[in-house]
């Protein structure tokens, strides 16, 4: 009989199950590889590589790199395997037992329950608003304040839904509780507006971002933090020596010194979802969410069926079942556009009964 921790047989999983989709518009990934100087750059780093070292001055080089551009010091900055890894680290370090209370927005980015549960923490979710899914922020503020939560979680624009908060909602919230207060901006350079100002002002804040979504380093698992010195020293304890690898610590170094050269993908993908929303409304029964970032939600009641469909066309779409305030819901990420032009072509003859 093997004796597992408390805890672990219950604890919920995500599902990562994929199949081998023909158009796969599901997680939320980029739908263009590395454009072509930067992969070129990438290849040559690449082949400079001392496979047996340990990765040292790589991770170093990195963390400079995005400081400099914020303006901030190294030490303000740390590496993770994907923002999801420096999320869960961060329940982690503030959570530790039921009394330490973790407060995020529902529905939003699914793991934030998952990371609450293995941090032995209570996670306090805040409906957001079924008609729009906006948040009330003073209801947020309450929330954290009377639950004297140790860590509140904002995803800025929200995962799955889509909307984006200001910033002026953000720091309304940063300027009203006291706890650590985590901006998740995995989804920030499709939306163009971003907290890092008001870190210098309110020193709890924290900020997340990817290279997974907009730069398409998914495969890499490569995100950071940006945060006061003190916090970054502190959840860098949680981290292993060496848990970021050098393949993926210079392929994102190369991609975030090009970043420029990403900003004609990005655009394509915003252009592409904001055609999609407009064709999408076009069809009977179909309540279209506003998006800032590289995906759609959509209501529709029979939803459930529509995905059965795709399923059979090897179309891959994100369907949320009965999970809280997702009921009916598909959730489409933007593939390329003679992609989006078939999965629509799928749901337009279904709603109108061709399918």
């Amino acid at each position: 009989m093997l004796n597992y921790r408390n805890g672990l047989a219950d604890m919920p999983s995500y599902d990562v199950v994929e199949r081998p989709w023909e158009i796969k518009i599901n997680a939320n990934e980029c739908n263009m590889s590395l454009p072509p100087l930067v992969e070129e750059r990438v290849m040559n780093r690449l082949g400079t590589v001392a496979f047996n070292r340990y990765p040292n001055e790589q991770y170093d080089d990195l963390r400079d790199q995005i400081a400099r551009n914020f303006s901030m010091q190294r030490e303000n900055v740390l590496i993770g395997s994907g923002s999801s890894e420096i999320i869960e680290k961060l329940f982690y370090c503030f959570g530790g037992s039921p009394e330490a209370k973790i407060v995020y927005p529902q529905p939003s980015f699914s793991m934030y329950k998952i990371y609450a549960k293995a941090a032995e923490a209570t996670g306090v979710p805040v409906d957001l608003d079924p008609e729009d899914y906006s948040l009330d922020i003073d209801k947020f503020i309450k929330t954290v304040n009377d639950e004297k939560a140790t860590l509140a979680v904002i995803c800025n624009p929200n995962n799955p839904t889509g909307n984006a908060f200001t910033v002026e909602e953000i720091e309304k919230i940063a300027k009203n509780i006291d706890c650590a207060f985590l901006v998740d901006e995995a989804y920030m350079e499709f939306y163009g507006q971003t907290a890092v100002r008001l870190l210098a002002k309110y020193p709890n804040m924290i900020i997340a971002r990817t290279f997974s979504k907009a730069y398409g380093l998914a495969s890499c698992r490569v995100g950071y933090m940006l945060a006061d010195a003190k916090i970054v020293e502190m959840i860098d304890k949680s981290y292993m020596p060496y848990h970021m690898n050098v393949l993926s610590l210079v392929t994102a170094d190369i991609c975030y010194q090009m970043r420029q050269e990403f900003v004609p993908h990005i655009q394509i993908m915003i252009s592409e979802r904001k055609r999609m929303q407009e064709e999408l409304k076009k069809l009977p029964g179909v309540k279209v969410f506003p998006s800032e970032t590289n995906f759609i939600l959509v209501h529709y009641d029979k939803a459930q069926e529509l995905n059965a469909l795709f399923e059979s066309k090897g179309i891959g779409v994100r369907h949320f079942g009965d999970a809280p305030g997702l009921k009916d819901c598909l959730r489409i990420s933007m593939g390329r556009r003679e992609e989006n032009d078939i999965w629509y072509s799928y749901f337009k003859a279904f709603t109108e009964g061709r399918a």
